[in-house]
């Protein structure tokens, strides 16, 4: 195996920051598919994401772990490499680390090598191939999956299903032409934005600490909206532990009822004080253990 190698360098504004006075979710989504950019380039792909391409990477999962976080002038960067390779598709590892060595966050990404307009899968050419060797790395543990199960997800996401559930709903709206790519697809960050600026309408209800900050996501995306498209975005607790929440959101297409993306999600209480996690007692866990929905998944 060799070494990650960096595709992207930068800092954290405050502007980018959220209530808990750290960099938000979504902008650390959007400084890993700059990075992604990067590593195309390094497989040979330079101009992947320009609108002249005709051939692209597209994000068809996503594993992330929030593991340090980032505050205002925080300085950055981002390590990449190859997990591995298949006929049409790839799985990568991006490594965000603070300036001191430290890992910030990592994002294990399955991509598909597809063509740029309709989306559609096809083999690596052998010259992609070659370079991919020497991008091989291996995956740190603590990258590693913790809080959310791997493997394949067939999802059960759609709105009559959200509704049969009782699932809440925290956002909705609509995607413009300046949320969309060169290949006139929502940009992948936006789905962790959309959720992210939502998640207040989730916890309302609920007896609530300092704050709440995210540790683990995985994300599946199942279509890509386009300028025009509506969103409508149905979430409920899976489960509740002393220390950690779960979540699921399922993002929708209102008009069909179909799912454009759907997220597992574990956060923790923060205190913004000790900048720690805190336990809930058991009483305190009641009512998050209540609002859970048995059985709900991805």
């Amino acid at each position: 195996m060799g070494e990650a190698v960096e595709v992207w360098r930068g800092g954290v504004a405050a502007w980018e920051c959220d209530s808990m006075g750290h960099l938000n979710v979504g902008f650390y989504v959007a400084r890993a598919m700059e990075a992604l950019v990067g590593l195309a380039a390094e497989l040979g792909m330079p101009q992947a994401f320009a609108p002249h391409a005709d051939a692209t990477l597209i994000v068809r999962e996503q594993h992330i772990r929030f593991l340090r976080e980032a505050q205002p002038g925080a300085r950055l960067h981002i390590e990449a490499g190859l997990l591995e390779i298949g006929e049409d598709e790839a799985r990568v590892l991006l490594l965000m680390r603070h300036h001191h060595g430290e890992l910030a966050a990592s994002f294990n990404l399955l991509v598909a090598h597809a063509t740029t307009r309709e989306g559609r899968a096809f083999p690596w050419p052998s010259w992609a191939r070659a370079r991919a060797q020497r991008l091989m790395i291996d995956l740190p543990d603590e990258a590693a999956p913790r809080g959310v199960a791997p493997g394949p997800v067939a999802s059960s996401a759609s709105l009559p299903r959200a509704v049969e559930l009782g699932l809440k709903r925290i956002g909705m709206g609509a995607i413009r032409t300046e949320d969309c790519d060169s290949f006139g697809r929502m940009r992948t960050e936006l789905a962790m934005a959309r959720i992210a600026n939502s998640l207040a309408h989730l916890f309302a209800p609920m007896p609530t600490h300092s704050g709440l900050v995210m540790l683990e996501y995985r994300f599946v995306y199942l279509d890509w909206p386009r300028a025009g498209d509506r969103y409508e975005i149905r979430s409920g607790f899976s489960g509740a532990e002393p220390r950690v929440r779960r979540m699921i959101h399922w993002i929708l297409d209102p008009a069909s009822g179909q799912p454009w993306a759907a997220a597992e999600a574990v956060a923790a209480i923060f205190d913004l004080e000790t900048r720690r996690s805190v336990a809930l007692t058991e009483a305190e866990l009641i009512p998050w253990a209540a609002a859970s929905v048995p059985g709900l998944t991805i």
